[in-house]
């Protein structure tokens, strides 16, 4: 995992929410969220992306072990790699929107570049 933060979670269930939210992101596009999970969420999608320019078949079964759904495996392959091929890093941008009214959780959208 790459970042330190626990987002109040066990192990199991916070690998399982962002599995299912870097999925969600990749498949929407753009994902607003709490910022401590947009910052986790940033790296994940960003190494899902660096795969798909890999394209090979073991690139092709990594994404696989941590994506959640074939369909989203095949958008990043067919059509985000060929987006960001010239571009070395960087697929993300974080913008903060202020407060949740429920609980005063910063709130940010992440959205691929």
């Amino acid at each position: 995992m790459p970042g330190t933060r626990k987002l109040g979670k066990p192990t199991d269930q916070r690998r399982a929410m962002l599995r299912q939210l870097v999925t969600d992101f990749l498949d929407k596009g753009r994902l607003e969220t709490t910022v401590a999970r947009a910052k986790e969420i940033a790296p994940l999608a960003q190494k899902m992306i660096t795969l798909g320019k890999k394209d090979t078949l073991a690139a092709r079964r990594q994404a696989m072990t941590f994506l959640t759904r074939e369909d989203v495996m095949t958008k990043v392959f067919k059509e985000l790699a060929p987006r960001y091929a010239d571009r070395n890093g960087g697929y993300t941008r974080i913008i903060r929107t202020g407060v949740r009214r429920g609980d005063a959780a910063e709130t940010a959208i992440i959205e691929l570049v």
